[in-house]
């Protein structure tokens, strides 16, 4: 059983670090068990029965579980497959980090056909399955297959969860990188919320993907906090 298995590698200091670093979710909930350990446990059910029942038997309990439910995604390399299974397993995503390491490559091989997908995740009331779908654009769009279209839609979320306003400053920064002239009037004309503002601004000062030109030009554009309203 796999839940069996888990705690059975059980790390207790390691578990004690991991709740300070998803502090949202039910601290009895995490196990301690170390991201390669998870990675290679899904390695090791892939294709079985064992897995497709674990799969099928959502919610999981444990921050673990669903740990390995998002890396069995990952191995799925039919898109029409994973996309099903990333539809099924969103609504139980609770906390950044599953959301975050839940990047199946199967998805990136149909872009085109992806965005419909991404824009149901962006509309969603779910604040992780939003983050995901910033995540889904910051990760495939900013490259060849960026459209300008994208930036209006992620400056669009007003979203109050602190996980979402993350995502979108994750997103703002990395655009800042990637494609500055597109993503600069986002920010020169204040488009984004005032703490994502600053915090897509922040990142992207951090960035090493940033040039020392641009990243003096970002902090002149920082709000103060008498105008952050």
């Amino acid at each position: 059983m796999i839940r069996k298995r888990l705690l059975s590698m059980q790390d207790i200091p390691y578990r004690e670090f991991q709740r300070k670093l998803i502090p949202n979710i039910d601290p009895e909930t995490i196990i301690g068990v170390r991201t390669p350990q998870l990675r290679h446990l899904a390695r090791t059910l892939r294709g079985t029965q064992e897995a497709a029942d674990f799969m099928a038997a959502l919610p999981h309990r444990f921050f673990e579980e669903n740990q390995v439910h998002a890396f069995l995604i990952a191995q799925e390399k039919d898109f029409d497959v994973c996309l099903a299974q990333v539809n099924r397993f969103l609504p139980f995503v609770d906390n950044w980090a599953t959301c975050d390491q839940l990047s199946p490559r199967a998805l990136k091989t149909d872009l085109p056909r992806l965005l419909s997908s991404i824009r149901v995740w962006l509309a969603s009331e779910h604040p992780y399955t939003v983050r995901f779908g910033v995540n889904c654009l910051m990760q495939g769009y900013l490259g060849d297959a960026f459209d300008p279209g994208q930036l209006e839609r992620v400056a669009a979320l007003r979203q109050e969860d602190y996980y979402v306003r993350m995502g979108v400053a994750w997103y703002f920064a990395t655009a800042l990188a990637l494609q500055y002239d597109a993503a600069l009037p986002y920010i020169v004309q204040g488009r984004l919320a005032p703490w994502t503002h600053n915090k897509a601004i922040q990142k992207a000062i951090e960035s090493f993907r940033v040039s020392p030109e641009h990243k003096d030009a970002l902090r002149a554009l920082k709000i103060g906090r008498k105008n952050q309203g």
